[in-house]
Order: structure tokens, then sequence, then C-alpha cells
């Protein structure tokens, strides 16, 4: 019933919010004098934190609208150009000439891990002007109904192969931190299996490919506590009137929870200098705020099957690095992996998925070349500074740029010449 009463407490606090929002617009009009004064300005302050503190943040937009290829400004289209249930396929469209020299296909798989694909916009912003992006785009499980059936973690395999098998050969993968184990296993059954469309290359970043390396809280977290503490303590069912009714959930609001009490004294201090530029009238500081936290609040329920299958796996198992992870029974092995480029990234600073546990992908994928593997570890980053940020646009994308330009899958690399042999009769 936890999540029942999350969800009337919500709605028992709507007409506070609408008072709230009411009293901000008054006190923060400019045609009101006390707009203009320290007192007006501090009781609009305080209306808008409340206000804020106590919504429900919806799904943000990625809203790029363009992008600059070398000098030239072009216009950005979001197509949504493959659909399931659980997640769909967007394609941002540039409207570059047809005559230009096409740009490497690239896939990014968005961590479903409680926030919505959107925390990766800049990530997107960086890449398209390097490349055809594509990116998951993985549905609220609150949103869909239990008709459309389970959603775990060998569905979310199946569904990056189709979407592999989609896009064609030579389409280069990039997972960003949760779904680096995801990808390397689909890598990992496709080549088993011989399939042509197994990427070009595969970028990891942030990733727990093996946990047991430099564990990090959230790893000792699910060690200690067991998978039948998580079953036990997080799954709740959607509440009516969602879609999901009666859906069997990890929330989002959870999620949400544990990730800013890693960091509590930080969204403190941030919310205070918050109320302090608003008070001072420091609207551009204020807006940067909202920026971040529009999109950092914005959260997204997981089904309890891929929840509680990946904590297990993954953190408590450890079954990709120990070699018994299997994929509807078969097995996902990868050393399995001969033909697929692969680049892993970490953060010094990263406190979710620790030093070494992304690089572990290397000694796992044994049967890569020398020359088609790299690794990179970005200083002074911590885990979203691996996919966002300065120091991502101006270190880690010419690294990932010049990875996807050197590997450019089967179909694309130059074929040896015929080695003339002297005829020695």
């Amino acid at each position: 019933m936890y999540y029942q009463f999350y969800e009337l407490n919500h709605a028992a606090l709507q007409p506070a919010r609408a008072f709230a929002d009411a009293v901000k617009l008054l006190y923060s009009n400019p045609l009101n004098p006390m707009a203009h004064t320290p007192m007006g300005r501090t009781i609009a302050a305080g209306a808008e934190m409340f206000e804020r503190t106590t919504r429900r943040y919806g799904k943000p937009s990625f809203g790029i609208a363009e992008t600059r290829i070398g000098f030239d400004k072009v216009a950005v289209r979001e197509r949504v150009v493959w659909k399931k249930p659980f997640g769909d396929l967007i394609h941002f469209e540039r409207d570059v000439s047809k005559e230009r020299k096409a740009d490497p296909k690239l896939l990014i798989v968005a961590p479903m891990s409680g926030h919505y694909a959107t925390l990766l916009r800049g990530t997107v912003e960086s890449m398209i002007q390097h490349a055809e992006v594509y990116i998951t785009d993985w549905t609220d499980a609150r949103m869909v109904p239990v008709a459309a059936g389970r959603f775990d973690l060998d569905d979310y395999v199946d569904y990056v192969i189709e979407m592999l098998h989609h896009l064609g050969p030579d389409t280069h993968v990039m997972a960003v931190c949760q779904p680096s184990v995801p990808v390397l296993a689909a890598a990992a059954v496709m080549e088993a299996r011989g399939d042509r469309f197994a990427p070009a290359s595969m970028t990891l970043m942030g990733g727990p490919i093996d946990t047991r390396r430099n564990p990090t809280a959230v790893n000792k977290l699910a060690e200690e506590k067991g998978i039948e503490w998580f079953r036990d303590n997080v799954i709740m069912q959607v509440p009516w009137p969602e879609p999901g009714f009666m859906r069997n959930v990890y929330p989002g609001f959870l999620q949400l929870s544990g990730f800013m009490s890693m960091n509590l004294d930080r969204h403190i201090i941030a919310h205070k200098d918050f109320y302090m530029h608003l008070v001072k009238d420091d609207g551009d500081s204020a807006e940067k705020h909202r920026d971040f936290y529009d999109e950092y609040l914005a959260v997204m329920d997981l089904t309890a099957e891929f929840y509680l299958q990946t904590v297990d796996t993954v953190f408590v198992q450890h079954a990709l690095p120990k070699g018994t992870m299997r994929h509807r029974g078969e097995p996902v092995d990868p050393k399995a992996v001969r033909n697929v480029a692969l680049l892993t990234i970490e953060g010094e600073n990263d406190d979710i998925s620790g030093i070494g546990q992304t690089q572990a992908a290397h000694d796992l994928c044994v049967n890569i070349p020398d020359d088609m593997r790299a690794h990179y570890m970005q200083p002074r980053v911590g885990h979203y500074g691996v996919f966002n940020g300065s120091r991502f646009r101006s270190e880690i994308v010419p690294r990932i740029v010049d990875f996807i330009a050197s590997n450019p899958g089967a179909s694309k690399r130059e074929r040896p010449r015929p080695r003339i042999v002297a005829n020695q009769a």
C-alpha cells in the first residue's frame, strides 16, 4: 500500500501546490510593486520552492532542434523508427545534403534505471555532430497495461538485438551505465550465432560489468541485502488510475530517493543556493538549477521482473564475469566476441560504477584483437561526467569519434590485397 499512500499524499497536496503557484505568480509579476522588493522576492521564492519540491515531474523532451556540422547549422527532427510496448527507437534526423558522405550509424542505449532517456540529451547533442544517432526511449512501466505482458533482462537483450537488426550492418552501439551488461550480452549472443548484424563497435561507459572490482555503496547494498530483501521491500503495484494498474514495479520515486541520499548534502546546498538566487534576483543561476532538477527529478517506474533479474544477475550473482549468465537458456560467452571493437570509458570519481568495473569487459572479451580495443579513464569526473559536461565534450567525445572511425565494421573494412607470389618454376 506504500505506493498508494504516496499517490494519495501527492493528490492531497494539489490544492496547496496550486495556491503556492498562484502566490509565486502574484509576487513575481512585474506589475506588482512588491515583486521589486526583497520581501516580495522572498515570498515568491518560498512559494516556488514549495511547489517544486512537491510536484511530480513529467517526462522531459529532448528539444534538439538544430546542430552544427562543420561550420554549418542544420535542422534536427526526432522520428520514432521502431516501436514496442516497453520502448521506442528515436532517430535524430539531420537536414544534411544527400551528396555528403554518410556518417556512421550510432545506437545509444539509454539506461533503464529510473531516469528517462532525456538524461542523455548532452550525449546526443555531442554525437549528432559526428554520426546518425538513434537512442532507446524506454517506457515508464506504470504507463504500460498489464495486458502488454512482462519485460525482464532477457527482453531487454532481445530489444537491443532487434534494434540492431532494424538499423542494419555496421551499426555502432554506445551503452551508458546500466545497459553495458545487456549490450555486451547481446553482442556475445549475436557473435555466437554468426549474426551479420552484430555491431561494428561497442562503447561501454561507466557500466557495472564486474562489480566485484572497487565495489561502491550501491554494489555493497545489493550483496548485503540479497534478492529476497529487494523483492519484499521495494516491489509495489501500480495504483489506480494509471494505465499500468496492478503491474508489479520498482517505483521511480524510490530509485530517486536512493540517488539523492547518496549525495544528500549537495542537493540540500543546491536548493538553498537556488532559494538565495531567487531572493537576489539572479535569474541565470536560478534557471540553471531549474533545468538540471527538471531533468533529474523526472523518474519512471521499472518492471519488477527486470529490476530483480538485473540486481540478481549483475550485483548479487556476478553472472557475466563468472561465466554463468544465460540468455533464454543460451550461454552468454564474451569469448565469442571477435569482430566487435571494444572501447571502455570510466570516470576517476565515479561513485556508482567503481574504477575497473567497466574495464573488466576487456578481460572477458579475450578474442577481440588488440588493435580493436581501447580503454580510457577520464580524470576528475564522477558518474555523470562520463557522458555529459564540458570534459565529456572536449576529451571523451573526440576519442569515441576516432574509435568509431577506426573501426567502420566488417563490410566497410578494406579488403586485403591479394599477395603476388613469384613463380618458382
